[in-house]
């Protein structure tokens, strides 16, 4: 975090402070995307201003995004003319710009984030409850559960994330309704140089691996997958460590009798369990084939990683955004709000690196804790004492700053799981198909 950066376009030469140094340090020297030229009055918003006010406004959660716009510029544009503005923008802008700067930001330094030289990133999705607008109830179709309709419709979103930060370097939103499937097709072409791809059973199947072997090759990867039960493989050979090199069937999408192609891929067989519980089967697919350099018990134990995943998700669910829905009232805006949420996660990812500063893994730093007690506070008073106070005395504010984030540190992991089970079953409660609401004076009476 800089106590000054970039000049703004609202403030001339003016140097910018606090979130906006943060941001600009993301954005980085290509900036922002540019608006395609159209007919008409000028916004009176330039879009340099207008995406980090969305980002800020996403992290800040309580308030308006015309307050918080007012916050960052000290200008003031109604509520009604930022539903306008951001209805107008084209989705290609947030696309482009998570494509500009979500990128890798471990260092040897964090050895954490790297496994004999790969660096560590998992593949994975979520989804995100919607509002019951109208808007979005006319384009949305909920899913049906065993209950009937869901109460609210779903939006996917797939991140590719380097597993050592929870820093995402790609996202895929499911605007038109395209699953986690097709979205994860999709980031495969934004998988980093010498990197080790960890996924979970989704992705255990000939149909993902063929995709994720042409991704490998193409900028010196690979990848381990947890593999499917479905899937039957044809020994080659048995490899001296024990593990298996196999062959999976790659079937025609629209013919599955027809194979295209057989894929090699190395099969390591562990039984996971603990004393006096029972023991649970894993089998996972590497490219990885050589048992000299990549041990079967290692890379099974490193494996575990990809729950790193799982946890990246609820710092952004439950700890950024703190609500059960999307506040967005349209399937378009509730796309930008889930974008703006990766590149929130992706500005604290640096905070934290920045507090760890190399002397404990980053992951060690509470995402909560400084989030709200150190972040936007730290943000705030850079801001408010920038052309108040000297430089000198910015920079010590920040660097007391990190202090005190380093001292909320999480006690080191228990190793436990968690059994997969409902919690309760299902009851007979009655479905709630039609909302109604009863009015008038309550009447009291003892019995």
């Amino acid at each position: 975090m800089a106590t000054h950066s970039q000049t703004s376009s609202r403030s001339g030469s003016a140097p910018r402070s606090g979130f906006l140094a943060a941001w600009d340090q993301l954005v980085g020297t290509r900036g922002v995307p540019r608006l395609p030229r159209r007919r008409g009055r000028k916004p009176r918003v330039p879009l340099t201003d207008l995406l980090p006010a969305l980002i800020f406004h996403v992290m800040q959660g309580a308030g308006t995004l015309a307050e918080h716009f007012a916050d960052l510029f000290d200008d003031s544009l109604a509520d009604s003319s930022w539903a306008d503005r951001r209805a107008r923008l084209p989705w290609e802008i947030f696309a482009e710009l998570m494509r500009r700067v979500l990128r890798p930001k471990a260092t040897r330094r964090q050895r954490e984030a790297f496994w004999r030289g790969w660096r560590l990133v998992a593949l994975d999705g979520t989804q995100f409850s919607l509002t019951n607008t109208p808007q979005i109830t006319a384009t949305v179709e909920k899913a049906r559960t065993r209950r009937g309709r869901a109460a609210f419709a779903k939006m996917t979103a797939a991140v590719l994330l380097e597993v050592g930060l929870h820093n995402p370097l790609a996202a895929a939103i499911g605007r038109h309704g395209e699953s986690e499937w097709a979205l994860a097709q999709r980031l495969l072409a934004q998988l980093p140089k010498q990197a080790l791809l960890l996924g979970d059973r989704l992705y255990g199947v000939a149909a993902f691996v063929g995709p994720a072997r042409a991704a490998c090759a193409r900028v010196g990867s690979h990848f381990l997958l947890r593999a499917s039960r479905s899937t039957k493989p044809r020994v080659i050979t048995r490899l001296p460590d024990g593990t298996r090199l196999i062959a999976i069937a790659l079937r025609a999408r629209n013919s599955p009798t027809r194979i295209l192609e057989w894929l090699q891929v190395r099969e390591i067989r562990v039984r996971v369990g603990r004393p006096g519980h029972r023991a649970h089967d894993v089998r996972l697919w590497t490219s990885l084939v050589d048992p000299r350099t990549a041990p079967a018990l290692e890379l099974a134990q490193l494996y575990a990683q990809r729950w790193e995943h799982e946890l990246y998700f609820r710092e952004v669910k439950r700890q950024v955004r703190k609500t059960d829905l999307l506040q967005s009232h349209t399937v378009e805006t509730a796309a930008q709000e889930i974008a703006a949420l990766v590149l929130v996660s992706a500005l604290l990812a640096a905070e934290r690196l920045r507090a760890a500063g190399g002397q404990m893994p980053v992951l060690r730093v509470s995402f909560a804790k400084i989030l709200e007690l150190c972040v936007k506070p730290l943000w705030l008073w850079l801001e408010l004492g920038h052309g108040v106070l000297t430089d000198q005395q910015l920079t010590q504010i920040m660097k007391r700053g990190y202090q005190r984030m380093r001292r909320y540190l999480t006690p080191p992991r228990r190793a436990r799981s968690c059994p997969r089970a409902v919690r309760q079953p299902i009851q007979a409660w009655p479905r709630l198909r039609q909302t109604r609401s009863i009015e008038g004076a309550m009447h009291f009476q003892l019995v």
